[in-house]
């Protein structure tokens, strides 16, 4: 899929360990892992954002498009 969650990449970039982003989203960790790991096929509005409230982010930061011949994604 052409596109790429880096979820895991702002979490760093703010020091966020995946249980305490579920915890103050009221999300189960598995339910954000799959989001996390670019497992997820969907993803609502209002998750989105919730987590770029959060992380103080924007949803671009979150999502990123690649073509599919993109070296990223092989």
């Amino acid at each position: 899929m052409p596109i790429i969650v880096n979820l895991d990449v702002m979490m760093a970039k703010r020091k966020m360990s995946l249980l305490e982003l579920s915890q103050r989203m009221d999300i189960t960790p598995s339910n954000l892992s799959i989001l996390k790991t670019g497992k997820a096929k969907a993803i609502r509005f209002s998750t989105l954002n919730n987590i770029c409230k959060i992380l103080d982010c924007n949803p671009g930061d979150i999502l990123e498009y690649a073509p599919e011949d993109d070296a990223r994604l092989k």
